[in-house]
Parts: C-alpha cells; structure tokens; sequence
C-alpha cells in the first residue's frame, strides 16, 4: 500500500485536503490554527483516469502544521496549560510521518501567497525528505508534489502559480472545501502514485478495529503507543492533547489491526469551543465504526461522573467492552478502606459498583510504562470479537430457551412462541411472545444473564428485542408471504420458526 503525508504550515487546509481525498469529514476542519496535533490517517482508493486502470489503495496521513503550536492570543489552554510546549511533539510526529511516506503532498494557501513560513517548511522538507536509499538503497528522495489549496475560483489561479518559486515544480491547483478541480488532483495523485514502487506494507485490511475510549489523561494515547512499538500519538502532561479520533495500524502475532485513538472527554458544560465539541462527536463517530471498545479508566483517580457516562454510552451502543484499567503500576500500594494495600479484586469490586451497566465486561490491569498486559487486551479484544459474530442455529436457541422457561417463567400468562438470533455484531435475538409487558424489566434482566451463561456470548452484550404475535391475515397465508422469511415463520395463527432440518416448531417441541 502506498503512502502519502500531507504536511504544510498550520491553516492552509490539511485537514480539508484529506477528507476531499477520502470523501468523508476523517479530521476536524476548524480555522484555528493548530487543531490537528498527532498524525490522522485513513485509507483512500483512487481511480485511475480512465477509470478502467486498477484502484490504488493509499494510506493518507494529515499532520500537525509547522511552526509554534499557538493561535493569536491562544497560547494557553482554558486550563492555562502553555500549548507552546506541543511544539517539539507536532513536529516530531510530521518528521515521522514523511520519513515513511511513498510521496509527500506540501499544501500552501494559494491566496495567501508564499510566506516565510512556506519557504521554511520548502527548507525542511528538502533537508529531511527521507531518502528511498535509507529503505531500498536506490538513493532517490521521495517526490514532493506542491499543493496550492484555496483556489476557489480560476481568477486565483495565477497567485497559485506563484508558488512554484519553491522549487518543486508547478502545484496542483485545487480548492479542498469546494472540491474544485478535485477530479484532476485525485488523477494526478493517482498517475504519481503509479510510478512509485510501495513500501513494505502489505496493505492488508485490519482484521479487528478497536476504539479507545476515556475521559482527560487517562493514559489513551500512551496505551496506543505502546501497542504499536512507537510514538504514534503525541503524549503530553496537557489534558486534551488528542483532538482527533487517530488512526493507528499496527501488527500484534501477524494480525494486522486498527487502534482509533479518541479525544480525551469531559463535563459539556467545561467544553471550550466547538472544537471539542466536534471531537467528542467523533469519538461517539469512532465507537460505532469500531470491533470492540477499550474503555480506559486511570487507576490514579476516583471514578467520576465523565466515566460513568462513557460506560453508560459504550453500553448504548452493544459493543463488546473491555474495562482497561491504566497506570496500575501507580496505583498498587495504595491503601483500601481498611487501610490494606489495594488488590486487582478490590479494584473490581469498586468498578462494578460505579459502573453497574458494564458488570460482565472484562476487566484488565495496565501500565503502559512497562509493558504489563498490554497486548493481553489484544488477545481478550479477539475473544469479545468472536463471541459478537457468533450465530447460534434457531434449534439450539430454542432448546435453549426451553431450559431456561423450565427453570424460571415469566409469571401470569406469559408465553414464548419461539426465539431466533436474527442478527450478529451485536447477537440480536428475537422473542415472539404474547404479552410482551411479562417480559420487560426484571425478567428481561433474568433472560439476558441466562444467556451470558448458556450461550457463547458470556462477554458481549446482547440485544434481546421481545415481540408481541401478529396473525396472519387470510391473504398472506393464501400467498404464501408466511414462508417468506428463514427466521420468521407463520403459520395459521401460531409463530412457529424454522428447525435445523428444515421444518417447523413451537418452543418446547421436540423434533
């Protein structure tokens, strides 16, 4: 797979560029300079310009703007943190990203002109474009195309051919938020791409996604470092560092994964602009978009209300859960209310007290500063995974939810026509029963936990939707409609559900 970096001084429109290359909003878009601080990556296809050539898969990756990490008059955070010291990291993480990129997009703002920071960046880049002999020993730099962005109309056009005083050749002319001449960039970008022999990624599909979720410092970005062996994510004492969700590929035992690195949350009411306003709606984004959630609480401190309210929407959404309990190599020692030095099961009992609705989750202790168990998640984020796309057969469910109706009923005249798992990721089982009102609230409750222990989803949550029997009419039985459907079945005025060998049954009849 190839790769490309876009790099260029703050508010020229990085951001703006990839989500018009990956033709979804991928990185917050804001006129504040410097919202973009750790490296954000996505896949793109492009076609070829005759759009018959073959699709090149192209890792893009936008990075922080070159320069003092600071807005006019924004120097310090609504923390009163000196936002200054980013500066070494943001660069730090764009000398990353083009020292393993296939091609290098230097974006400038065309109506702008050339500044004195543009002409620096041009320096940088010529001094420290990696050099293709540091991987394959040919001894060429990667190629630099010059991007002239803003151009929003043609009569821009000539002030974006100024920009070819940098030195690398005539930019691409291309208005990111208007998508104009969007079609010829991709096709350039595509006819360069061509010419260039990849890096060694294999370009494989990640086999599991796996979002990070927690409030402020609770140890997210550390966590992805230390899963993917590098620095990929800037970590800072400054709360709220990570302002993008970020997404990191990495390889754990020849798997090939993604970690999506969430902004760090906190109370709405702190919220400083619409800024983290927009990276809290993409971390609820990169829950949905992920396998399985890491929901980090930090060992270090109580649980507070910001946690119990990221439980309760991880819970919403009936994504697997790991509970990853961070910096726990400064939490043992400490002492319990009994004033005996903590253990891993105190600590469990604490987190099924303040976060009732992950009760059954797993729990695993972490510090990302040695190392411990830090890949052990990976191997219980694979396990929730499986379990989530498990289907069990409509005859087993059913002998299964005989055992349980024999154990316990739901009292009155309640009764269950049958059961069947209508869909994966999460398990979705349906319920037709008579009076659905006898199954809501506690026994729903006592249904859920009977399936946790006698089905194989012990870990993962469960969508359990109960619904009342419907006849069917005299025209749907006369048409046939009754048989239309594998997993709903009807027939005269009883809900019957297809058995594994091909007929019908009502739960409690054996076969």
């Amino acid at each position: 797979m190839h790769r490309v970096a876009i790099v260029g001084r703050p508010n020229v429109g990085k951001s703006s560029l990839l989500n018009m290359l990956a033709r979804s909003k991928v990185s917050i878009v804001d006129p504040t300079p410097g919202v973009t601080r750790d490296r954000v990556s996505t896949i793109v296809e492009l076609e070829g310009p005759k759009r018959i050539e073959e699709p090149l898969l192209v890792e893009v990756t936008d990075t922080g703007g070159y320069g003092v990490y600071m807005a006019e008059g924004g120097r310090f955070d609504d923390a009163g943190m000196d936002l200054q010291k980013l500066t070494g990291s943001i660069e730090g993480q764009i000398a990353s990203a083009v020292e393993r990129a296939d091609l290098i997009l230097f974006v400038i703002d065309a109506q702008a002109g050339v500044t004195a920071l543009d002409e620096t960046v041009a320096k940088l880049l010529r001094e420290r474009a990696m050099k293709k002999g540091d991987r394959s020993g040919d001894g060429k730099r990667v190629p630099v195309m010059l991007v002239a962005n803003k151009v929003d109309a043609e009569n821009w056009e000539p002030h974006a051919l100024e920009a070819s005083a940098l030195g690398f050749g005539e930019p691409i002319i291309v208005s990111a938020l208007n998508n104009f001449r969007r079609r010829e960039m991709r096709e350039k970008l595509w006819k360069a791409l061509h010419e260039i022999t990849p890096g060694d990624d294999d370009g494989r599909m990640p086999e599991m996604q796996i979002a990070l979720v927690g409030r402020r410092n609770a140890g997210k970005s550390s966590f992805v470092n230390a899963l993917a062996g590098s620095e990929r994510c800037i970590v800072s004492e400054i709360p709220g560092t990570t302002r993008d969700a970020i997404d990191v590929r990495f390889e754990v035992d020849g798997k090939s994964l993604l970690a999506i690195d969430t902004a760090g949350v906190r109370k709405r009411s702190k919220f400083a602009d619409a800024v983290e306003h927009f990276a809290n709606m993409r971390m609820a984004a990169s829950i949905r978009r992920a396998d399985v959630v890491l929901l980090l609480i930090d060992s270090t401190e109580a649980i507070s209300g910001v946690d119990k309210r990221l439980g309760a929407q991880v819970r919403e959404s009936f994504k697997p859960c790991i509970i990853v309990v961070s910096k726990w190599d400064l939490a043992k020692g400490r002492k319990n209310v009994k004033g005996k030095p903590i253990t891993t099961d105190d600590y469990r009992d604490y987190l099924d007290k303040e976060l009732p609705g992950l009760v059954g989750a797993p729990i695993v202790f972490t510090s990302s500063k040695d190392g411990t168990n830090v890949h052990e998640v990976i191997d219980v984020a694979f396990d929730l995974y499986e379990q989530s796309r498990t289907r069990l057969s409509t005859g087993e469910l059913n002998r299964i939810m005989k055992d349980i109706l024999a154990s316990r009923g739901p009292g009155g005249r309640g009764r269950v026509y049958y059961a069947s798992q209508v869909a994966t990721s999460p398990p979705t089982i349906v319920l037709m029963v008579n009076k659905p009102d006898l199954f809501e609230g506690n026994y729903e409750r006592f249904l859920l936990n009977r399936f946790r222990e006698m089905t194989p989803f012990a870990e993962c949550p469960v969508r359990l939707i109960i619904r009342e029997r419907k006849r069917a009419s005299l025209q749907d039985l006369l048409s046939g409609a009754h048989r239309k459907s594998k997993e709903v079945g009807k027939i005269g005025g009883g809900e019957m559900v297809e058995d594994d060998g091909g007929g019908w049954m009502e739960v409690g009849e054996e076969k």
